[in-house]
């Protein structure tokens, strides 16, 4: 039987009509009514009629307005105000739809029932474009949220326009049949499309069939939709083309659902709901054959009985269209989402409730009633149906049954429960075979009030179940069915957030957001997807597991071996398993295959030709690891006795081989793409001169013809066909050597550029905003500020940027809700050193990655995850007036792509190839281990780490020490690692913390004429120590006391005098027990602790500078020949590995634990700048004339000046010539450029155009550049 209904069509011009306007004051009906002039035919846009709009009567969450179009129309927009002149308005609503006004359906956006935003006054207009089209006759506007200084008010416009179709309603029994224009129908591209609304879960919507075996076919199985397709398979079986597809779910909610399939040959778009799953049909047939008809909702009379018990549709149907025709032109010749109570009208010693449900959830409460003497309580455990009795009279008694198994399913399942005189009887979805039985010892009697959905009174009988999320239908007690309107207006029993007439449960599942064949599970509010077994990781199993190469793992310290690899990282390739050859500098990326070396060639088919296929337990994607390595090789060889291969030199080969793309190939390993020939005829040494390979000699003794084959596009080897095999004695055997791969053009490890001014910025094109989106890539800066990369649109954006030194901040925007995470590392971030920032955003949870180890992690809101529309390009470094990235970045990678920053820096002022920047060209200009920091408009040295000041770390820090005077440098207690950051902090100049030193590096320049002294004494909690002293004839001596011996072991330096007023330096290492010392320029000497020592320096205390002032025991030797009267003269340079105690004494910004006793002055101690190489000279150099250096007085050396006294004056006096003249030139340059319309410089303009302090420095302080060399100049960008 066929009931058809026609309507018509339209759909001239744009869909854009206020629909709400020109209806009638009755077409609005409401849930109640504030006051006369509020009613709902008032709430009309812009409309002043009555009180201005509408208003209910309680300002709550149960009020709704509804719009009756008059026919079901398309509506595209909303628009809504607040009432007029007034303080009432609605802030956040939904919209529901329908055509019967029984079944509402919530409006849906992303998968998500949608909270639209609304005003935030009473005048303004706030409209919002539906994401897609309702199609319906009522839609109903549900205010969630409203202001707070009124109450809910609203005036409201639709726009849309009419919507007319043929719908043909099907009983199950009746099918539409479209004949074909001519008998049979040889089909290469299909376009199908139909809508259709059905409360069965089952049903044939199309069938259509070939007598070979093609057919096409769409049918609902489960309330999921399910399309078939064939298009041929082979009489042997081994092309098998079925394929089958699965989309959707829910679909029995009786609403309509729109399909369209689209297909070109073996490619197919299948569209359901605006969702569309792109697949490619099994087999290597092109055409759908079909003979006579294609059937539309049902199986035809012709269809096969190997069809099987396939049901009939049962519903309805629209817009049906094949191929072009309108199929629907041709032949025209209760729900609701609970917590509710409902009171039957007499007692009864019977129960007998029934009800149906569906749901996500495995818990959760169904029903619950008290009895005079207990309660019974129905629920979901687990998914499975449960019942609990609990009988209170004479003794308490509890009877437990269940019955049926993942019923959270989704599905509409049924449940009945029988309670008589001495038995209970419990049956899910009519199967008697679920039916479970159990005696009950007492009678029970009914009366109470019946629960549905939860149970919120206070009582000693509570439920223990929690309230159940889902939809009930159907609910019968004692046979009488529950009517559900008497109990929305008021008149039995009572209900809580309970939604009627419709079923608002969403299958997240559908389409599934997890990724890489994750898992997907849900419940009623959110889905998880399990990962297990995938390869990848996370909410939606986005992330990979493993590394994108063999070159990453060998980067990450890892040996030779087998390893899983992804070389896409989080896109659409699944991870395989790989060898990794990490042996020598470039790794080797195998790939093995399943022949076995020699393989004997037999079994040649009729036409006399043996086909061996090769398999690498990998995808042809997979593959794709050839086409972006470097350099890709394989091994052939093939063996051979009488058993021609290429038959050269100008026959048809016998034998080649299949590539990638399945192209075949008639050269062989040695040889390449075009050439016929082997390895030996390239060499020119084959067995036979007149051939080419050595086989196509033909000879009856074993040849091979062997070698690598490196034309890496048409690699690998899958397939080899032998062709000389047919003659008797031909023998052949074949070799095909595994994949072998070098390095990685698309994935570049290295790949990076540096950025030298806050300006400079890479752009790119905009990256696709999928739902999913993952960045890294790895940094290094000195720098304190700077954004990472930005894109922009019209209303999407996302950022990460470094924020003050030791933060990364990833922002973004999802819907209307901005997403901040953030990352605090322990240490600053600005330490010059690489780092690594990942980021993930997806449908669950936005995570943001620094170094691997410390994280932030931040729940999505469920809206706005639509796909991302930037509308700018991809900037990578400064944008949009932002402080810009200044250091290197390299290894970029977005969503599985790399980019390559290298090529785009090329062609981009202001960014370098390759991680460059002010420290990569300058940094040497910090001396002495300053450690180089990039600034916006250079660099500076920072030398806290070191014994030297100054812009280079050049300036020797030194005093000198009066007769008793000494400097104290105290290791503070470590208590933790509490102990350590402050420690860190505290000292400015290094990490004062008691230490066990199994090496040390003690450096420090002197100069003195006084002996006996200590020159550096460094005391512990134990009784090791190390002094350096100057005995009485002013020769260096070295004491070490490290444990083990009897005396201190000493080094002794005696052929030179130190205490001559001139400065020296001493350099002192030890490792273990090897001690190496430098003094001055000369050699290094090595030295050598006894065996019997210990290598441990334990527990270090204080470091003395000039005399010791110590408690506990000291040795005596010290004390009693050099602490008397103490050192006298010039210490500089003083540092024992990261610490400078002198430095910490002198410089009153550094809070040390440093003292002083008695009086120190500040003095460089006439060491000569290291800018001057200590080389230059041939006598010592540290004896430098004419330098103005102030060394204490020597008798000889003053003598000598007397001598050539006359030459100094002499000498003076043209200096003050040169000088005069100097200055005068200097003075005239001035003033003529002082009047010239440009001033050239390198140096900034000023400090206040500065970014920073530091830049304020530089600007401020011209002489920062003088010793930088000319041709360096463009050190300030």
């Amino acid at each position: 039987i066929l009931i058809i209904m026609l309507f018509f069509v339209s759909g001239l011009g744009k869909c854009e009509n206020s629909l709400a306007t020109p209806l009638p004051y009755s077409s609005f009906t409401s849930s109640s009514v504030y006051a006369q002039g509020c009613g709902a035919g008032y709430a009309k846009l812009n409309r002043k009629q009555g009180a201005g709009g509408w208003s209910p009567l309680d300002t709550d969450h149960y009020q709704w307005l509804q719009v009756d179009l008059g026919s079901r129309k398309q509506v595209v927009a909303i628009a809504t105000q607040g009432r007029y002149s007034s303080s009432d308005w609605v802030s956040k609503y939904r919209l529901l739809y329908s055509d019967t006004q029984k079944n509402w359906r919530p409006c849906l956006q992303d998968g998500n029932i949608w909270t639209f935003e609304g005003n935030v006054n009473s005048e303004g207009v706030v409209r919002h474009e539906l994401q897609h089209v309702i199609l319906a006759r009522y839609i109903r506007f549900i205010p969630l949220d409203w202001s707070r200084e009124g109450r809910i008010g609203v005036r409201l416009e639709l726009y849309g326009c009419s919507y007319w179709a043929d719908v043909i309603s099907f009983d199950g029994h009746g099918v539409i049949s479209y004949r074909f224009r001519s008998k049979k129908m040889k089909i290469v591209k299909d376009v199908i499309s139909l809508k259709f609304r059905t409360t069965a879960g089952n049903g044939v919507l199309l069938h259509g069939e070939g007598q070979q075996g093609d057919y096409i076919s769409l049918e609902l199985r489960r309330a999921r939709l399910q399309l078939g397709i064939n298009l041929g398979s082979n009489q042997y079986g081994s092309i098998q083309g079925h394929t089958s597809v699965t989309s959707g779910s829910l679909l029995d909610d009786d609403h309509w659902h729109s399909v369209v399939i689209e297909r070109y040959r073996r490619n197919v778009n299948f569209t359901l709901d605006h969702h569309t799953q792109h697949f490619r049909t099994n087999g290597e047939f092109d055409h759908l054959d079909l003979d006579y008809e294609i059937s539309f909702g049902g199986l035809p009379v012709s269809a096969k009985s190997g069809s099987g018990d396939r049901e009939n549709f049962v519903g309805c149907m629209e817009g049906i269209t094949y191929n072009g025709d309108n199929i629907t032109n041709m032949n025209r010749s209760d729900m609701f989402t609970m917590v509710f109570s409902l009171s039957p009208s007499l007692d009864s010693d019977t129960l007998s409730v029934s009800l149906s449900f569906r749901t996500w959830n495995p818990n959760g409460l169904l029903m619950f009633t008290a009895l005079t003497d207990g309660w019974v309580e129905v629920g979901l455990t687990e998914g499975k149906v449960t019942v609990y009795m609990n009988m209170t009279q004479k003794k308490n008694t509890r009877i437990d049954i269940s019955s049926g198994s993942g019923l959270n399913d989704g599905q509409w399942h049924n449940v009945h429960l029988n309670a008589l005189e001495n038995y209970a009887m419990l049956t899910v979805d009519g199967d008697e075979a679920s039916t479970v039985r159990t005696a009950i010892p007492i009678q029970i009697q009914t009366g109470g009030t019946y629960y549905f959905g939860g149970y919120f009174l206070h009582s000693n009988t509570r439920t223990t179940q929690r309230s159940f999320q889902g939809c009930m239908q159907m609910i019968h007690i004692d046979d009488h069915l529950a009517d559900l309107k008497a109990v929305e207006q008021g008149h039995i029993g009572t209900f809580e957030n309970v939604s009627l007439d419709m079923c608002a449960i969403i299958d997240r599942c559908v389409p599934n957001h997890c990724e890489h064949g994750g898992r997907c599970g849900q419940t009623w509010d959110t889905f998880s997807c399990n990962c297990s077994g995938t390869g990848y990781t996370g909410a939606t199993c986005h992330t990979s597991m493993y590394q994108q190469s063999c070159e990453e793992y060998k980067h990450q310290g890892k040996s030779s071996g087998n390893y899983w690899i992804d070389p896409d990282g989080s896109g659409s390739v699944m991870p395989f398993r790989v060898s990794c050859d990490m042996t020598e500098e470039k790794v080797w990326t195998t790939l093995k295959n399943s022949l076995p070396p020699q393989t004997s060639v037999t079994s040649p088919d009729q036409e006399g030709k043996a086909v061996l296929q090769i398999t690498y337990n990998v995808t042809d994607e997979q593959v794709h690891i050839t086409s972006s390595a470097e350099y890709c090789e394989q091994y052939i060889a093939y063996a051979c006795r009488m058993s021609r291969l290429l038959n050269t030199p100008d026959g048809v080969p016998y034998t080649w081989w299949v590539g990638r793309a399945n192209e075949k190939h008639f050269y062989w390993g040695g040889s390449g793409p075009g050439i016929q020939k082997c390895s030996c005829g390239i060499e020119h040494n084959c067995t036979d001169p007149k051939h080419n390979c050595n086989c196509d000699a033909d000879l009856r003794s074993w040849r091979e013809d062997a070698g690598l084959l490196v034309y890496k596009d048409h690699l690998p080897v899958s397939q080899v066909v032998v062709g000389d095999k047919r003659r008797a004695g031909s023998e052949a055997k074949l070799t095909i050597g595994p994949l072998r791969c070098q390095g990685d053009r698309e994935w570049n490890y290295w790949n990076a550029a540096s950025f030298n001014s806050p300006a400079s910025y890479l752009h790119f094109p905009s990256f696709r905003g999928e739902t999913s989106t993952d960045i890294s890539f790895y940094f290094k800066t000195s720098s304190t500020h700077g954004v990472f990369l930005e894109n922009l649109g019209a209303t999407n954006f996302l950022r990460i940027e470094l924020k003050g030194s030791s933060v990364v901040v990833l922002s973004f925007d999802v819907g209307n809700e901005r997403l901040v995470l953030s990352v605090h590392s322990p240490i600053p971030l600005n330490d010059d050193q690489w780092h690594r920032v990942e980021a993930e955003k997806n449908i669950k949870e936005a995570v943001l990655q620094l170094n691997g180890q410390y994280r932030d992690v931040r729940p999505t809101p469920p809206q706005g995850h639509t796909k991302r529309e930037f509308s700018s390009e991809l900037y990578v470094g400064a944008s949009s007036g932002q402080r810009g990235f200044l250091g290197c970045m390299r290894a970029l990678k977005i969503d599985g792509v790399t980019f390559d920053l290298e090529q785009r820096a090329k062609v981009t002022p202001g960014v370098n190839p390759g991680c460059q920047g002010h420290c990569s060209s300058y940094g040497m200009h910090c001396k002495n281990r300053g450690k180089c920091v990039e600034q916006y408009n250079g660099y500076s040295c920072d030398c806290s780490l070191t014994a030297y000041d100054g812009r280079f770390c050049t300036d020797d820090v030194g005093g000198y020490f009066e007769t008793g005077t000494l400097v104290r440098y105290d290791f503070v207690q470590e208590a933790g690692p509490f102990a350590l950051r402050d420690a860190k902090s505290l000292s400015g100049v290094g990490v004062p913390f008691e230490s066990n030193l199994t090496q040390e590096e003690l450096v420090f320049s002197f100069s003195t004429s006084s002996t006996p002294s200590i020159l550096v004494y460094i005391s512990s909690k134990t009784q090791d120590y190390l002094a350096v002293v100057l005995r009485h004839n002013g020769t260096l001596q070295i004491r070490y006391s490290l444990g083990g011996l009897a005396e201190p072991y000493t080094i002794d330096v005696d052929h030179r005098n130190m205490a001559n007023g001139q400065p020296h330096s001493v350099n002192l290492t030890r490792n273990l027990r090897e001690i190496h010392l430098q003094l001055d320029h000369y050699p290094v000497s090595t030295y050598t602790l006894p065996e019997a020592s210990d290598t441990q320096f334990n527990l270090v205390k204080s470091i003395f500078l000039g005399k010791v002032f110590e408690t506990g025991k000291i040795d005596p030797i010290l004390i009693e020949r050099y602490n008397t009267p103490g050192f006298v003269g010039c210490l500089s340079r003083v540092q024992l590995n990261s610490v400078a105690p002198l430095k910490a004494a002198l410089r009153s910004g550094l809070a040390a634990p440093v003292s002083t006793h008695g009086i120190l002055v500040p003095s460089n101690c006439g060491a000569s700048p290291l800018t001057i190489s200590p080389m230059a000279s041939a006598s010592d150099p540290w004896h430098i004339e004419g330098a103005g250096a102030a060394f204490p007085f020597s008798e000889d050396k003053a003598s000598g000046d007397r001598v050539d006294r006359n030459s100094a004056i002499i000498g003076g006096i043209i200096s003050m010539v040169i000088f005069t003249v100097l200055c005068m030139m200097v003075l005239v340059i001035r003033h003529m450029f002082r009047h010239k319309g440009s001033y050239h410089t390198n140096e900034a303009k000023g400090a206040e155009s500065a970014d920073c302090a530091d830049a304020a420095i530089i600007v401020n302080d011209p002489a920062f550049t003088e010793t930088i060399d000319e041709s360096k100049k463009e050190w300030f960008i």
